[in-house]
């Protein structure tokens, strides 16, 4: 898929069909997020991708409307270093922000789909990801081959560009 027709194809994907990721185009997608650009090029995350079914199914209720990963063919967790700094921590969350939105678009492109949740309680969370405690998961991705297929969306459910463009002043 060439990247306009990713960036017109991907949304919010919580149906999945009972089909495997492969592990190259898993890794592919990981890569994505790896590459992504982050503030003063630290890379803070690590990322957990995760395919057996078992704690897939724990990972959908780390969040109230993370169901969808329970479905899902796999997820990744985004980490960051865990700080009480509210300026780390907003800057840790764009940079990962920036690096499931690249995640997304290397899974749209392979005709993947995905959908992004929260998390509510970081113990619970270690307790199933086992990620260290200078370590907060900040985002999970629920990935897996869409039920409808991806396809670009012509008339996108989205404010008209000359509603929020805005040319040299507003």
């Amino acid at each position: 898929m060439e990247t306009w027709d990713a960036i017109r194809a991907r949304r919010n994907t919580r149906a999945y069909v009972d089909r495997p990721i492969a592990p190259a185009d898993l890794e592919q997608i990981v890569e994505a997020g790896r590459r992504a650009p982050s503030s003063m090029n630290e890379q803070p995350w690590d990322f957990i991708a995760v395919t057996e079914r078992a704690t897939l199914e724990r990972m959908a209720a780390l969040w109230q409307w993370g169901a969808h990963i329970a479905g899902a063919a796999a997820a990744v967790a985004l980490l960051s270093p865990a700080s009480g700094d509210p300026e780390d921590r907003e800057t840790f969350a764009f940079d990962l922000g920036q690096a499931a939105m690249s995640m997304m678009l290397a899974a749209a492109d392979l005709g993947i789909g995905s959908c992004h949740s929260s998390v509510g309680d970081q113990a619970e969370a270690r307790a199933v990801l086992g990620y260290p405690e200078e370590r907060e998961c900040v985002l999970l991705l629920s990935l897996g081959y869409p039920v409808r297929p991806l396809t670009p969306i012509a008339k996108p459910d989205r404010r008209p560009l000359d509603e929020v463009m805005h040319r040299e002043r507003w």
